[in-house]
């Protein structure tokens, strides 16, 4: 089915960019970082890091959710709740000033991590899931455009958390834009759930899936280009199914089965149900590749702004750190936080689109090399300059590990399931958000505590104190991980029928 569906598409991408912006400040966790640190000193860097470990954690397991929720239900039902509980969750963030210590860090986990990941999980998936469905002949540019705002989020709010926080001007890229009052960290948080809510819950209005057999006008399946398939033939149930609904299924021309066991897998020929994608060696292969780049990547962007901190203070030797100086480090550790959050973006559609002419597997390596060779002279980069370079070009990969898992997932296993099927791997990414933060504060070496000037909520000036460590040995292991991610990337095949059963109802000759 083509006709007048083509011009509809891009109100789906307008509506996944919408939602994907306002997810994606899950990335500025960093400027609040220091700021909480002075309001509950007592919190270690292990403490200080468990939101932002839990908030990734709990949103890539909820894809899961969110994604059985909208394969049976559709994406505009899905990204509206996923909104509505993301806002909350932020909204009762704001209140963790009026807690204990201990029972702040239980609270904030609770609302800002556990909440607000189960928000964003549910709202995430719709609009990758839908987008693939409406791209089959694009499917990499479009899943890259899908989540880059995902990316980008980061570049409009981590300034503007910065303003809140501390007050002053919305500052883009050093620019002055117009000036904010000081809301304090707190408040920060509720405005935050105030905007978020609105964005995803209208963005989510414009999100629907495809009708039943659509196709792109001009475009032709690899399937059906070269001989394995039509969507006019007969589907046929794989492994434990009987039915095209209860597993993977094959057309033809004929209107009969045909076995792919000695083809392999074309885009869009078979679809995996969720158990049978699991028995297959190509997943767990996939799983463990996302897990290195997740882990290396948020190693860095989750803690972007205290390792520009860290770099700038320990050149510095007048104790405490005057107040405008610490404040220009401040502000110079959020504008990084935006620039590389806009490298995340430009990496899932500038990878996207590379992987349509170079291949998925090829590109994957090349940004494990990059990632990973990067990470290696990250401690060097010690200028802002070069920093900034570092720092990006980690994010440009980054952002390409989002947007090419989805097509890959696509690709290998089918968009029938889509939903489930990315969200089983996506986990991966939730356990690098865990991994990642955790290793960067385990492994930081801490070398002296230096004291700084910063202004309260009350506008008072106040002396802080910043935990000055290295990260060198945190960068090196982040390093590595990639470096092994593209080893393992070579055995990257598109998976047989052969690794998850055989085919029922088949006809004697095709077994």
């Amino acid at each position: 089915m083509t006709s007048h569906h083509d011009d509809k598409r891009w109100v789906v991408v307008a509506g996944a960019l919408i939602i994907q912006i306002s997810l994606g400040a899950v990335y500025i966790w960093s400027v609040f970082q220091t700021p909480l640190l002075a309001q509950f000193p007592s919190w270690s860097e292990t403490q200080i890091t468990l939101p932002a470990q839990l908030v990734i954690a709990v949103f890539a397991f909820a894809v899961i959710l969110g994604g059985r929720i909208q394969d049976r239900l559709g994406p505009r039902l899905v990204g509206t709740l996923g909104g509505l509980i993301l806002g909350l969750g932020l909204m009762l963030a704001s209140l963790t000033d009026q807690f204990s210590d201990g029972t702040a860090l239980a609270w904030l986990v609770g609302t800002y991590a556990v909440l607000g990941g189960i928000g964003i999980g549910m709202a995430y998936v719709c609009p990758v899931a839908t987008c693939v469905k409406w791209y089959p002949d694009k499917r990499g540019l479009i899943t890259g455009l899908a989540v880059a705002g995902f990316g980008a989020g980061a570049f409009f709010f981590a300034p503007l958390a910065r303003a809140l926080i501390g007050g002053g001007d919305y500052e883009l890229f050093g620019i002055a834009l117009f000036p904010l009052p000081q809301a304090g960290v707190f408040d920060t948080f509720l405005v935050l759930g105030v905007i978020f809510l609105t964005a995803v819950v209208l963005g989510a209005q414009l999100l629907r899936n495809p009708p039943e057999g659509y196709c792109p006008a001009g475009w032709t399946s690899p399937a059906t280009a070269s001989g394995f398939g039509t969507a006019t033939g007969t589907r046929t149930g794989f492994g434990t199914g009987t039915s095209a609904s209860a597993g993977i299924s094959t057309m033809s021309n004929s209107g009969t089965s045909t076995s792919s066991r000695h083809t392999g897998l074309h885009p869009n020929q078979v679809d995996f149900t969720p158990g049978q994608m699991l028995r297959t060696s190509t997943f767990w292969l996939l799983w463990l590749t996302y897990l290195a780049g997740s882990t290396a990547g948020l190693m860095v962007i989750m803690k972007a702004a205290p390792i520009w901190e860290a770099f700038s203070l320990s050149a510095i030797t007048e104790r405490p750190v005057p107040y405008e100086q610490f404040a220009s480090i401040a502000s110079a550790a959020a504008m990084a936080v935006a620039v590389l959050a806009l490298f995340n973006a430009a990496g899932r559609i500038l990878w996207g689109r590379v992987s349509d002419s170079l291949g998925r597997k090829s590109t994957l390596i090349l940004m494990f090399l990059l990632c990973g060779l990067v990470l290696f002279g990250l401690d060097w980069m010690r200028s802002y300059p070069l920093y900034l370079l570092g720092v990006s070009l980690i994010a440009l990969c980054f952002g390409g590990f989002l947007a090419l898992y989805p097509a890959i997932t696509a690709d290998y296993f089918g968009t029938r399931h889509i939903g489930v099927n990315y969200g089983l791997l996506f986990t991966s990414y939730g356990i690098g958000g865990l991994l990642g933060p955790f290793l960067a504060a385990v492994l930081l070496k801490t070398t002296e505590g230096i004291d700084y000037l910063a202004l309260d909520a009350n506008g008072t000036l106040t002396t802080g104190l910043f935990q000055l460590g290295d990260y060198d040995t945190a960068f090196l292991a982040a390093g590595l991980l990639c470096l092994a991610a593209a080893a393992l990337s070579l055995g990257l095949r598109a998976p047989v029928a052969s690794e998850v059963g055989e085919y029922n109802n088949i006809s004697p000759e095709m077994a």
